[in-house]
């Protein structure tokens, strides 16, 4: 494999960093993780733009206009042959000393990862998944803002070991108030008397690439797309309840902390949307088949 790092593409084993690196040291950084489809990267410029919000509201200068981000992501996986993969792009803030300032870090660091990705086994989409609400909270904006998709994960990570330390193998967080928020790596979605409801990013949400585009095919479908505060009690009753993100795509929920939800099977208005999902990202997408002429 070939890992983009810096201005060069070396193997996978030269790929390192420094220790130095505040990125490894602090998590001061910011990422986003995307998909190819059959030679074409979906919503790739929707995710070059939040990788640039995310920079900015960090005061953090990414050494390369999009567009040059974009021939990195498609050169990535050209180089590795891929035509269904999954792409990181990280941008740290580089190298400095052992202190937090980050004016010690003169030049950030660039990389980019092609890759093949399955989060979960495909009998979790055919039967469902089975969530577990967890005592750790979700970040909140004032503290780290989630719309910020940093290097710094450990409030998922450590959801996410409450979640299989309990046998599960996802997590649902909720705000200090106890609203539900969103899974360590995915954004919750309710279907309720045809209405199509997401928690708003104002509560600690980040706002999702698959979010977005799940919520314009709800609209598709007629269906009544909000996003409103959710209570554990309303996912309880939902009729569905589902995630999206961009490397786990959609995935029915079954059960909630021991409540089966709907009829404890794969919603119906989860699969139509997981059908015209899986259509769209065969026609929509940034093609990289063809390296563009300089």
């Amino acid at each position: 494999m070939k890992v983009y790092l810096n201005g060069q593409f070396v193997d996978s084993a030269k790929a390192t960093v420094s220790v130095f690196d505040h990125g490894l040291l602090y998590g001061d950084g910011v990422f986003e993780g995307i998909r190819a489809y059959n030679g074409r990267v979906f919503k790739l410029r929707e995710h070059i733009r939040r990788l640039y919000e995310s920079a900015h509201t960090i005061m953090l200068k990414i050494p390369h206009e999009q567009e040059e981000l974009v021939e990195i992501v498609c050169e990535s996986i050209r180089v590795n042959k891929l035509r269904d993969a999954y792409i990181r792009l990280v941008i740290t803030r580089g190298v400095g000393d052992l202190g937090l300032d980050p004016r010690k870090c003169k030049v950030p660091t660039v990389f980019a990862i092609a890759d093949r990705i399955k989060l979960y086994p495909e009998e979790i989409y055919q039967k469902g998944l089975a969530l577990i609400t967890v005592a750790t909270q979700r970040n909140v904006p004032e503290a780290l803002n989630p719309q910020i998709k940093s290097l710094n994960y450990l409030n998922n990570i450590l959801a996410k070991i409450e979640a299989v330390n309990a046998g599960f193998e996802e997590a649902l967080m909720l705000s200090p108030s106890g609203y539900v928020t969103e899974c360590t790596g995915e954004n919750v979605f309710v279907v309720k008397d045809r209405q199509l409801l997401t928690p708003p990013p104002y509560i600690g949400v980040l706002r999702g690439i698959t979010r977005q585009t799940v919520m314009d095919l709800g609209a598709e479908l007629n269906l009544a797309v909000r996003e409103e505060l959710l209570t554990r009690h309303d996912v309880f009753n939902a009729d569905e309840v589902f995630l999206t993100g961009t490397a786990a795509e959609i995935i029915p929920v079954v059960t909630i902390d021991g409540r089966t939800i709907g009829t404890g099977k794969p919603g119906e208005l989860t699969r139509q949307l997981s059908e015209a999902f899986h259509a769209l990202t065969q026609r929509e997408g940034v093609s990289c088949s063809v390296k563009p002429r300089r």
